[in-house]
């Protein structure tokens, strides 16, 4: 079943993010790899798709997983939420309509 995770950020966490953002991204290529991933990205502070300073609020992710729990499991190992750049995460599953 596929999960959204939507996470947001703590304020002023762009510096941890971008120190912990290789090894999330290693993580999501991996869920990639094993063809779970459906999308994954930032929400830009600013209507800007690069905001600078300006940084992040917080990301989504929409891949699938056994179960709820280890959607949760998932997104509590990720290097983003143990730098502190997540302030919450919530995880709900999620369920496709579109693109078919």
């Amino acid at each position: 079943m596929l999960y959204a995770i939507m996470a947001e950020d703590s304020p002023g966490s762009l510096d941890k993010r971008l120190v912990s953002r290789p090894a999330h991204l290693q993580r999501l290529q991996i869920l990639q790899d094993q063809g779970r991933l459906v999308m994954a990205g930032p929400h830009p502070a600013i209507d800007a798709e690069s905001p600078g300073d300006a940084g992040f609020t917080g990301s989504l992710i929409v891949a699938e997983f056994g179960s709820l729990d280890d959607a949760r499991s998932w997104a509590n190992a990720d290097p983003y939420h143990a730098a502190g750049v997540y302030a919450r995460v919530v995880v709900k599953p999620f369920k496709q309509v579109f693109p078919q």
